[in-house]
């Protein structure tokens, strides 16, 4: 089939916004917040490598992935993030020092993305955790695997920085400790996770964007033997022929 759209299709194509629709995001999750949730499976969660520096460059993962160890480190076909960990590693002589804080920001980093159905609002909620914060959530969820239609749960967070947690506690009496409204959704709640929520919700940046990224973090792209993507001069769309 050819790669076009014809009759009410290119109608719709022509009449639709660019906008598209709704894009699922990650809930925010500060410190000292808790949602009340129901937890609809088990196994409600992904798993990937996320690059990032706090304040400096927003989170997102490659596009094109490097292959790990299974201590989750790049050992093949490494990214530009990849590569710029690499460099100060092989440079850093004790843990701590200069090298290994610099190898530390540009390192890949797994994390967890979880869902859950949020009883306040009525609306599936995703929560970005770490592997250690999302280890201890799901050991909850297995301990009342047995018990998940009937319970609600608290889902906090409390501390800072390294000393950050994430709780996910039962609520035991759900007529005593919900509200009317609480309650009511925890009955309507659907019986399964929306799982295809997850689609879109990482942002991928290719290997070009990553190294403009790095440029902005101010490392010295040509240390790793690479150099600034050259841009495409801007072409007026209604000037392309058909």
């Amino acid at each position: 089939m050819a790669n076009y759209q014809a009759g009410a299709d290119a109608l719709n194509a022509l009449t639709t916004s660019d906008e598209g629709g709704t894009k699922t995001e990650f809930t925010p999750f500060k410190a000292g917040t808790t949602f009340v949730v129901k937890v609809l499976g088990t196994a409600d969660l992904i798993s990937f490598h996320s690059y990032g520096i706090f304040k400096q460059v927003n989170s997102f993962v490659a596009k094109n992935p490097s292959k790990k160890s299974r201590n989750g480190y790049p050992v093949e076909d490494l990214t530009p993030w990849d590569l710029a960990w690499k460099y100060h590693k092989d440079r850093s002589k004790d843990f701590g020092d200069e090298h290994s804080q610099e190898a530390a920001k540009y390192r890949c980093k797994q994390r967890f993305a979880m869902g859950f159905y949020d009883l306040t609002t009525g609306e599936p909620i995703i929560v970005d955790l770490s592997k250690k914060q999302a280890q201890g959530v799901h050991d909850v969820i297995k301990k009342y695997e047995k018990k998940l239609g009937k319970l609600a749960f608290e889902l906090s967070k409390v501390g800072n920085g390294t000393s950050t947690s994430v709780t996910l506690t039962p609520v035991l009496d759900l007529d005593e400790d919900l509200t009317p409204e609480q309650r009511a959704n925890f009955d309507k709640a659907p019986a399964e996770f929306d799982m295809s929520l997850f689609e879109g919700l990482l942002y991928e940046a290719d290997d070009d964007e990553q190294i403009e990224l790095l440029i902005k973090a101010g490392f010295d792209v040509s240390l790793i033997g690479l150099e600034t993507p050259k841009k495409d001069e801007a072409v007026d769309e209604e000037d392309l022929p058909f």
